[in-house]
């Protein structure tokens, strides 16, 4: 904790709050549900008012981020932690139902959020773009898709449609020597993701590059039209 208090934010927010009965009762409190001092420190620099509200309180938010389906001890509880608080059960509840979106069974929301809390926090309008676009646009399977929840996280202007349009481009003009796996390509840094799908295609694919980056910028035309008229290359 010694992190924590040190901040400016922590000596603020202690200012006036009795260390021996609130302070150390709360932080036994999360220690209790198998957070490690570190941990505590690193949450309550993030959601510090853990350390100063009703130890009730404190209680109760830690049993919210185990009914979303996160066990006390896990790497993610933590996450689930600073989610939780300061949400009531009807927002939390509501997130849950959105995920649906997805086309998931209950049993496979509660196991995606079990891998990644913080699915929770996209919004309702960009949960059902992006659902939309990996289902209908890129293929991929709910299945596919609950396996890999960070996908939902990523941004779609700028690495989901632009990542998937260059790997259509060269699937479609023959340029890929075989499938690629589209979570593989959009997880990867911008360095790799150029290094792999568009430095080998420079000579081929002579505008890809220009294509790509636009894209990225959100300048996405209707076809993702990369090379000039006459080149044999189809767009997409």
């Amino acid at each position: 904790m010694t992190s924590f208090v040190r901040s400016g934010k922590s000596s603020y927010l202690l200012l006036g709050v009795n260390l021996e009965s609130v302070v150390k009762p709360n932080v036994s409190c999360l220690r209790q549900w198998s957070l490690s001092a570190h941990e505590i420190s690193k949450t309550c620099i993030n959601q510090p008012s853990l350390l100063v509200i009703k130890q009730e309180d404190v209680r109760a938010i830690l049993a919210r981020a185990e009914d979303i389906g996160i066990p006390r001890g896990t790497p993610m509880f933590r996450h689930a932690l600073l989610y939780v608080a300061g949400r009531d059960k009807e927002v939390i509840n509501y997130k849950m139902e959105l995920l649906k979106t997805f086309r998931w069974s209950d049993a496979e929301v509660a196991s995606v959020v079990s891998r990644n809390p913080l699915v929770l926090t996209v919004s309702e309008d960009m949960a059902r773009r992006v659902s939309e676009f990996l289902i209908s646009e890129v293929g991929l399977d709910p299945e596919y898709i609950a396996r890999r929840p960070a996908l939902i996280k990523f941004s779609l202007e700028g690495r989901l449609m632009p990542r998937h349009y260059v790997l259509k481009f060269l699937k479609v003009n023959g340029l890929l020597r075989r499938d690629r796996d589209y979570y593989s390509a959009v997880n990867c840094t911008e360095k790799v993701f150029v290094e792999k799908f568009i430095n080998p295609y420079r000579e081929a694919a002579l505008h890809l590059a220009e294509g790509y980056a636009d894209a990225c910028r959100g300048k996405m035309p209707s076809r993702f039209s990369l090379q000039e008229p006459g080149t044999g290359l189809a767009s997409v």
